[in-house]
């Protein structure tokens, strides 16, 4: 199979033409210093390089070999080790970090594409940054400024790496029953004591020391708090000490991302210090989740578009059968004359783009929320929380989705690992489940972000969409198309907020198809605004395929949120209102 090849073109079309971030970026004094187009495409075409040349070529060996628990250590596939270093030396670690404690600074619009680059190319290889730069997130954010100085720089400077300690056996989604416990010390500092699961990036050999963002209970407390734990300890100098009384139990064996370390973690008086604000560790922690939510959506975005691209070639090259109107006994073509095939890869590569211009325009907003003022900043933070767990959950839905068509192009040969398509099955699986599952993003989006706030901050939004879409250069009945499933989204949102005292169990029931019809419909805004983007192109060709997949889109795919607003205009008695018998 041909390696994978970074959709540049797309993506600098989608910064500049789509969404303006040159303009954005020069309105933001902190990011006007930093970034320009010129210096984001040049970083955009050097890490479409790095994704190429250095961590694609570890996806299948690291998927074969897999990471080993020996001796009380843990060891990733050949190659992981001198990949992570080249990609740290080069400052990628530290991309969108904080530039006064050693990162680069840039943009979230620019370190979204970068991640999608990096997913494409590697799942495995890639949660390990990501879960570091969440973690230097969260730091910074809430710890005092001797944990900033100690631990952000080589965070940054990807010597140490990062890692969010949750999960317990009996407390997964809820987390009120962990049992880790903190015990205050003379020194100020904690000793930590418990146990953890599922914690990616717990352990490993790529860098020579983990820091741990450990969810526990101090003494006499129902709250919980967030502390720093690092495998090794550091000295008031930086330098590295004694082992910290953090190990590794054992590391689960699983369905696919299997070159990344998911560890069973235990705590024996590890040191810890304080980060935040005693029993208010979820908030601080929500920091770094909400970083992963929407880092765990462009996972499933990038195995969505590599995907694509290992279909798309199949489908160009894998003679079988003969073109419809031939004449029988006709030489076989290439299966990509087939409708069937050709309306698989059309639906993957319709998702797949309007996916990435959601992705892009949620990290327009984080970079608004953090970097702008005033009404401007308050507005970005709420678009901020709307579309977090949208982005979460209805790009890992869709992306499942792409693998599995994407397979299907394969046909019989996408069942067996030589062609590579089933790890992109078995690694995206995961991203549905992880960081929250998506029944669990779809509760938060109904039930907090839209009906939370008595649906305010969801009706600014499509006001704002349809004001951007009265203005598009494109048919009236598309707009249309568009505009009057927005109008009955708010609808049914209107209903589900009525009724939710009555019914209790109504946004739990119908979150799910709520989410999914507001993604589809969003997703048909993005295409009419890429198609009017688009129009002008000098690349004729660009913009020809631009039109025809937002044809493609309103025409075939658009309808889809009609089924799920049906399925919430329904309510809950026929969900939850069948006896447990039943079960």
């Amino acid at each position: 199979m041909n390696p994978y090849q970074a959709p540049l073109k797309e993506m600098q079309f989608l910064l500049e033409d789509v969404f303006d971030a040159p303009n954005t970026w020069q309105q933001l004094p902190e990011l006007a210093e930093m970034v320009d187009i010129d210096t984001a495409n040049a970083i955009l075409d050097e890490a479409s390089k790095i994704s190429r040349d250095l961590i694609h070529p570890l996806n299948r060996s690291g998927d074969e070999q897999g990471v080993i628990h020996q001796d009380d250590n843990v060891i990733t596939p050949d190659g992981f080790k001198e990949v992570y270093n080249q990609f740290s030396e080069g400052g990628w670690a530290g991309l969108c970090g904080d530039a006064a404690f050693g990162g680069m600074g840039m943009p979230k619009m620019l370190g979204i594409l970068v991640d999608e680059m990096n997913y494409s190319a590697c799942n495995s290889f890639t949660l390990y940054g990501s879960l570091t730069a969440g973690a230097a997130l969260c730091i910074n954010a809430h710890a005092n400024e001797e944990l900033k100085q100690t631990y952000l720089p080589k965070l940054y400077s990807g010597e140490w790496s990062g890692a969010m300690d949750m999960t317990e056996p009996h407390a997964g989604s809820d987390l009120r029953g962990i049992r880790t416990k903190a015990v205050p010390l003379d020194d100020g500092s904690y000793a930590i004591t418990g146990n953890k699961i599922f914690i990616t990036g717990g352990d490993h050999d790529l860098t020579e020391n983990v820091i741990h963002l450990v969810l526990a209970k101090l003494p006499d407390s129902n709250g919980i708090s967030l502390f720093l734990v690092p495998k090794i300890r550091v000295h008031s100098d930086g330098s590295l000490g004694e082992a910290n009384g953090v190990t590794v139990g054992s590391i689960e064996h699983k369905m696919g991302l299997k070159a990344s370390a998911t560890c069973v973690m235990n705590y024996d008086s590890a040191k810890g210090f304080l980060v935040g604000e005693p029993d208010r560790g979820l908030v601080c922690m929500f920091t770094m989740m909400n970083y992963e939510r929407l880092a765990i959506g462009i996972q499933g975005l990038g195995s969505a578009q590599a995907a694509y691209q290992m279909a798309s070639d199949y489908a160009k090259d894998r003679l079988q059968g003969v073109q419809a109107g031939k004449k029988p006994g006709s030489e076989s073509d290439p299966i990509i004359v087939h409708g069937d095939v050709r309306r698989m890869l059309l639906t993957i590569r319709a998702m797949t783009e309007a996916g990435r211009a959601l992705s892009v325009y949620t990290g327009k907003q984080l970079d608004l929320a953090k970097y702008a003022q005033g009404d401007v900043q308050a507005k970005a933070a709420k678009y901020v929380g709307l579309l977090t767990p949208v982005s979460k959950a209805f790009l890992t839905d869709r992306g499942l989705d792409a693998t599995i068509m994407a397979q299907q192009v394969f046909g019989g040969h996408g069942y067996i690992r030589e062609t590579g398509i089933e790890q992109l099955v078995r690694d995206t699986r995961i991203a549905q489940i992880y960081e929250g599952t998506n029944g669990i993003q779809a509760i938060d989006f109904l039930g907090r972000k839209v009906t939370g706030d008595n649906l305010a901050t969801l009706t600014q939004f499509v006001d704002e969409t349809l004001t951007e879409l009265e203005a598009l250069n494109v048919s009236a009945e598309h707009k249309y198309a568009v505009s009057s499933r927005f109008n009955a989204l708010l609808a049914s949102a209107q209903f589900v907020n009525d009724n939710k005292l009555t019914q209790p169990a109504l946004i739990n029931a119908t979150a799910v198809d709520f989410l999914d019809a507001f993604g589809y419909t969003l997703y048909g805004f993005y295409w009419l605004l890429m198609a009017d983007k688009s129009s002008n192109n000098v690349d004729t060709d660009f913009s020809h395929q631009k039109q025809y997949l937002a044809e493609f889109y309103i025409q075939k795919i658009l309808a889809k949120a009609d089924y799920h607003l049906s399925q919430v205009n329904n309510g809950d008695s026929s969900i939850m209102q069948v006896p447990e018998s039943m079960f």
